[in-house]
């Protein structure tokens, strides 16, 4: 809980007020001179926002069931969230959209993500499938974005700080991985800049297309209700055209029959 709290930078008595106990009550948790009960440790681990699989974690080790449930994705009772996550996917054709898992994994995705990664090499392709080595390896899209050195840092910043807000080690073996991977961070913020709002800007993977270049934007969907550690894990990331012929791009290029 100690190792928690000093993650999240807060002070013993800013965790105290935010789970509605005392200071020294919180101190004598961390120091083991006091056990806590169950609903403690599930609202310290909410304040915190410390995820379910490490809820569960914590619970374990003050000796408690664990309290969140971790459904193989595959399994029937899921099957009306992976009904409701393939109709999202489908939903948002022409533009792309992937499915990933706690470690950026593929899961799903709907026909224009599979357009848009036509002709990586079919290594990458192999389950487990990281969606964050399709994007950077030179075998992968890396070839095809025009602003690798921007967007490969903007995507290695987002999966170092999903490190840091959630400890994992194949996050971090990921993060090394492509950092050798890409140009150097540039040295300085292009004219272009905007911070956060970094487009993917990356030339067609269709032979014989028209389209010199594609502007894309990206959003990040979680799950906020959810009470199963695999579907709390899971993140939508869906691609938006930022320029209208990206936009014209996308209705109509030819989408893959099948997945």
């Amino acid at each position: 809980m100690r190792e928690w709290r000093a993650r999240r930078r807060l002070s013993q008595l800013e965790l105290a007020l935010r789970a509605g106990t005392t200071q020294r009550h919180l101190s004598f948790i961390e120091s083991g001179r006091s056990v806590p009960g169950r609903a403690m440790v599930v609202r310290l681990a909410e304040s915190l926002d410390v995820p379910f699989r490490e809820r569960n974690g914590l619970l374990l080790a003050a000796g408690y069931a664990p309290a969140y449930r971790e459904t193989p994705f595959d399994d029937p009772r899921l099957d009306p969230v992976r009904t409701a996550l393939e109709g999202i996917l489908e939903g948002h054709l022409p533009c792309p959209a992937v499915l990933a898992d706690r470690h950026f994994d593929l899961v799903s995705a709907n026909a224009a993500f599979h357009a848009l990664i036509a002709g990586v090499a079919p290594d990458l392709l192999v389950p487990p499938v990281s969606v964050p080595r399709l994007m950077l390896h030179p075998r992968g899209l890396a070839g095809r974005i025009v602003n690798l050195d921007e967007w490969a840092w903007h995507v290695i910043d987002a999966l170092a700080g999903e490190a840091i807000r959630n400890p994992d080690d194949r996050l971090d073996a990921l993060t090394e991985e492509l950092t050798a991977l890409v140009p150097d961070r540039p040295a300085g913020p292009g004219p272009g800049y905007l911070g956060a709002a970094v487009p993917l800007r990356i030339r067609p993977g269709v032979e014989g297309s028209s389209a010199g270049e594609l502007r894309l934007l990206t959003t990040l969907t979680r799950f906020g209700t959810a009470d199963d550690v695999t579907v709390a894990e899971l993140k939508l990331e869906a691609f938006l055209p930022a320029d209208e012929a990206t936009a014209a791009y996308l209705r109509e290029v030819r989408l893959p029959e099948t997945l």
